[in-house]
């Protein structure tokens, strides 16, 4: 479930960095300076950072506030799913990652499906749309609100390969899937894909 901190901390920080982009009052922007700090005092009482962390890194994000959008790749083949191993926590996810300013989603997730896995890989579909933040996918908590975009890909060429991030790169059967990296994928998510596999006519979930 959400943690109600963490909500309360990225509203208000959103609405302290939206009046600070079009304020033009000095004394509107000292209030939103103060929400800003509360919303920092807020997160780091309860993820154990110190306030000044905190509110240096929310300091760093300008303009109106937006969701941030994470691609995953969903790449079948022979009724398993792609997985790659992330070397930060040597756990298993979809190959994908932030979409970079000035990139489509679709030509993100086939890079970074190339980068962390070896694989070369086109679009078939869009498969979902999922809320991060929503409760029901048990994410855990992280300071950004983002969307998570998952589309399926079709392997045209490559072969497995380790990366930076990645360390291995395999196929899993649904009944034999290893220990996730739950920052970035859950079970729940992976099952609903299997799910999507089986019923290629089914349209993309959202929220």
């Amino acid at each position: 479930m959400t943690l109600k901190w963490l909500k309360w901390s990225q509203r208000l920080q959103a609405i302290a960095q939206n009046g600070l982009t079009y304020t033009q009052s000095p004394y509107d922007s000292e209030r939103y300076q103060q929400i800003r700090q509360i919303a920092a005092d807020i997160m780091a009482t309860y993820a154990h950072e110190t306030p000044t962390y905190v509110c240096d890194l929310f300091s760093k994000e300008e303009g109106y506030a937006t969701p941030k959008i994470d691609v995953r790749g969903v790449v079948f083949h022979n009724n398993q799913i792609l997985l790659v191993k992330e070397r930060e926590d040597g756990c298993w996810t979809l190959p994908g990652g932030w979409v970079d300013v000035g990139e489509s989603p679709s030509n993100a997730v086939v890079r970074e499906v190339y980068e962390e896995s070896g694989y070369h890989t086109q679009i078939v579909k869009l498969l979902a749309i999922y809320d991060r933040n929503h409760p029901r996918h048990q994410h855990p908590p992280l300071r950004h609100h983002v969307y998570k975009l998952f589309f399926q890909c079709q392997i045209i060429g490559g072969s497995p390969a380790e990366s930076i991030e990645t360390s291995e790169a395999a196929f899993f059967a649904e009944q034999n899937l290893p220990e996730l990296s739950l920052t970035r994928v859950v079970p729940s998510q992976i099952a609903r894909l299997f799910e999507h596999y089986q019923n290629p006519d089914w349209q993309a979930d959202f929220d």
